[in-house]
């Protein structure tokens, strides 16, 4: 039991650390990024990219509850 929380709060630090990239980004480099290429909200990777964050999230989740052999 004590690898599995070491595993989800490790997930836990790096989902903090995303966070504050993820605020960086928003609110200096997601308005610098508009004004200089306006087209980049029409594109569907952005979309495409937040589905495979969740995949890979709910994947290494899925992992850390297997049971032990």
């Amino acid at each position: 039991m004590g690898r599995r929380i070491k595993i989800y709060g490790l997930f836990a630090i790096l989902g903090w650390f995303v966070g504050a990239m993820v605020n960086v980004a928003y609110f200096w480099a997601w308005p610098f990024l508009v004004e200089i290429y306006p087209r980049i909200l029409e594109t569907g990777w952005i979309l495409w990219g937040f589905i495979g964050a969740l995949i890979s999230v709910a994947a290494c989740a899925t992992y850390a509850s297997l049971p032990k052999k």
